[in-house]
């Protein structure tokens, strides 16, 4: 261990470091990197090879100050423009949840609320699928290499040396954030309108019934439509995930500019 530090010039140590500063937040904030199923230790593993593998990138023959005060200066600003990557990926997982959470609320699911293993909140049954599914399908079209690749490219955006835009990186996440709700909706909006739909159809029999106990019958038909539509929706939610990801990291990219 003493032979390889002893190989390393302070540059290239202070370099990687800045690196890490960089690919730190993603295993903190964006699934399934954060993942709670992952041992902290698996993730710092991965990180620390991570920014081994791209500090050579990041570097590319720059010499980095000797001051302290500039040290600090580009180590906080490798933090915001991590942040800012990350987040932008993390609000479309962020959806994937809210959508599972507003269909908990109006199926009647939100009263068995159970731990999610992904990111270890409490949350309701449809939370759960809608989560692990968007965990699936990232998993199933490589995304973490898409990740990956976009977080690298941040470097050719915003190099080591370099200081970010910070209103256009302050309008990315506000943008990315503020259309996690919109996103939650174009999830749920299938479900949600054949749950509308049961109501009104329930509201209707009540008026032309007036002795049947629609409050009986309606709950647990609302389970049962809201499920046959949720799987029948499944196709869908996995295709627009897909397309979605490579818009969360191509907003995420959009969102990093040299100031």
């Amino acid at each position: 261990m003493n032979q390889v530090l002893e190989q390393l010039d302070r540059n290239t140590l202070v370099g990687f470091l800045l690196v890490l500063s960089r690919v730190a937040p993603l295993f903190l904030l964006t699934p399934p990197f954060s993942s709670s199923m992952v041992p902290l230790r698996a993730r710092s593993i991965i990180a620390v090879a991570l920014s081994i593998g791209l500090a050579p990138l990041a570097l590319h023959g720059q010499q980095i100050p000797g001051d302290a005060m500039r040290i600090t200066e580009l180590a906080l600003k490798e933090i915001v423009v991590g942040l800012g990557f990350a987040l932008a990926v993390a609000c479309l997982f962020a959806a994937m949840d809210a959508a599972g959470s507003i269909l908990d609320t109006q199926i009647g699911f939100s009263f068995g609320s159970l731990v999610n293993p992904v990111d270890n909140q409490q949350s309701g049954p449809m939370s759960q699928v809608y989560s692990m599914l968007a965990v699936a399908v990232f998993i199933a079209i490589d995304g973490e290499s898409w990740v990956i690749r976009g977080l690298a490219r941040t470097y050719e955006l915003v190099p080591m040396l370099a200081l970010p835009s910070i209103s256009r990186l302050t309008a990315g996440v506000t943008a990315a954030l503020g259309g996690t709700f919109a996103a939650a909706l174009e999830v749920a909006a299938p479900v949600l309108l054949a749950l509308i739909l049961t109501d009104v159809a329930f509201g209707v029999v009540s008026r032309v019934v007036p002795q049947l106990n629609v409050f009986a019958v309606g709950f647990p038909m609302k389970v049962i439509v809201g499920l046959l539509v949720v799987g029948v929706s499944l196709t869908f939610v996995g295709g627009w995930f897909y397309d979605q990801l490579q818009r969360s990291v191509e907003s995420g990219l959009v969102g990093i500019g040299v100031g």
